[in-house]
Formats: C-alpha cells, structure tokens, sequence
C-alpha cells in the first residue's frame, strides 16, 4: 500500500466519521433544546397537518427566503439543486450494480457541474457586492464558499478537461467500503478534490452548513399557531368565573327582600 492510499484511507475514515458522529449529535442537542414558549413566525397554521405542509414548502422550495430575497432564493435554489443531482450521479462510485435510474440521471448530474459553478459563484459575489450582506458576512462564510468552489471546480475539470482514472477512484472507493484499500489513483486533480471534501465532512457538522435539520426542530416553523385558540378559551373560562358572583349578589339580594 502506497503512502498517499494510506494517508487518503485515514483521512477519508476520520472524515466520515467525525461527519456522522457530528451531526448525530448536533440533531441530538436540536432535539433535547427546550422551547416553552409558542413563538411559530406569523402568518402560521393551526394544525399538524398545516406544520407538515409548511415545512414541505421549507424544505423543498424555500419558501421563507423567497418572501425575503428574491436574488438569494435564485441563487440557493439552484445550488441546492444541481448539488443534489451531482450527487446523485456520484452513487456510481458506491452502489454495484448501478440501478438504472442512476445511469439515467448521470448525463443530468454531470452538467449539472456548470449549474453547481455559476450558483456558487453568485452566492459569494452576492456576499462580496452586496454592503448589508457583506456586513454580516463571516470569515468562515467565505471559506464555505471557496471550499465548494475548489471542489466543485476540480470536479467539473475531471469530468469535461482531464479525465482521471475513475474506474481506479470506484476501485479505491469500493476498497474503503470493504475496509480493504486499494491503490489510489494520484492524479493531482483527483487528490485535490479529495482531499477538499474530506475537509468539508469535518466541517460540515460544526457549520453553517448543517441548516436542513435544524428547520424541523424551529419553534418558529413547527409549532401550530394556537396562542388565539388558548386565550379565546382562557377568556370563556374566565368569564363564566366572573359571572358566578353576580348570580350569587342576585340571588342574596332576592334573599334579603
């Protein structure tokens, strides 16, 4: 075993690792944090069923940060989108065989690279140009953005200008999942990218980046909009209480006539 296919095995299980053990355990503090107070963000639903709707539209469209940025919405969504189908085509590496529907998507997923480029490139432009937003902006937001650049750049470089040794890279990948390495192919392309990913599982859990489980643990999007309900009942009972003594001063009242 060469010293770059054993450097890359570690590197590529303490990633891993740190990856699932990181965001077990943040979903794991969202879970336990308590919150008493009902705070959901107006206008909200009143049932479960309308919870599960909204945060369906959270999720899957971004509804929030459409009513909030138009220009951001754009830029997000289509990251968010040609980075799901990046990855999608990336199950050829792990999945033998390959199911269908993964070599019918691979054409998507590859130009999906250029999507993938020209978002991230919008998204730190908008952080750079912006004032307000680039008031806000943390180091680490800019170095979200670079290492996602780096990545998906060398990426789209070894699919369209340098092909690399993929069958060698599915070889070693496979290698991994048996806990057996192979060699690893040592195209400066392919440990370039490698590497740059491994970094971002490390710091994937402990980031920004990990927002989408966060979304269904917010008091501001999970909750049922029954404060109205609560205080309408809080007034009926308080009501009828205050109505008992003016009975009982009627009836005293007859009583002493």
């Amino acid at each position: 075993m060469s010293a770059w296919t054993l450097a890359y095995a570690v590197l590529l299980y303490v990633a891993f690792t740190v990856l699932v053990g990181g965001v077990i355990y943040k979903i794991g503090i969202y879970a336990m944090t308590p919150a008493p107070l009902r705070i959901p963000t107006m206008p909200a639903p009143r049932t479960r069923l309308g919870v599960v709707a909204r945060l369906g539209r959270e999720v899957g469209l971004f509804a929030s940060l459409f009513r909030g940025d138009k220009w951001a919405w754009i830029w997000s969504y289509l990251f968010h989108v040609s980075l799901l189908l990046v990855l999608i085509q990336h199950l050829r590496y792990v999945l033998v065989p390959i199911p269908e529907w993964v070599v019918l998507e691979s054409p998507f997923g590859s130009y999906a690279a250029f999507v993938l480029l020209i978002s991230l490139a919008g998204l730190l432009g908008r952080r750079l140009m912006i004032a307000r937003v680039r008031f806000v902006t943390a180091p680490s937001d800019y170095l979200m953005l670079v290492l996602l650049l780096v990545i998906a750049t060398t990426g789209a470089l070894m699919r369209f200008v340098d092909r690399a040794n993929i069958v060698g890279f599915k070889v070693f990948i496979q290698g991994l999942m048996a806990l057996h390495p192979e060699p690893l192919p040592t195209a400066p392309l392919i440990l370039v990218h490698v590497a740059s990913v491994a970094l971002l599982m490390v710091i994937f859990p402990f980031s920004k980046l990990l927002h989408a489980p966060g979304v269904f643990f917010s008091p501001t999007r999970n909750q049922t909009d029954s404060s109205r309900l609560e205080a309408q009942g809080a007034g009926e009972a308080g009501g009828s209480v205050g109505a008992e003594p003016v009975a009982q001063g009627g009836t005293l009242r007859e009583g002493v006539r």
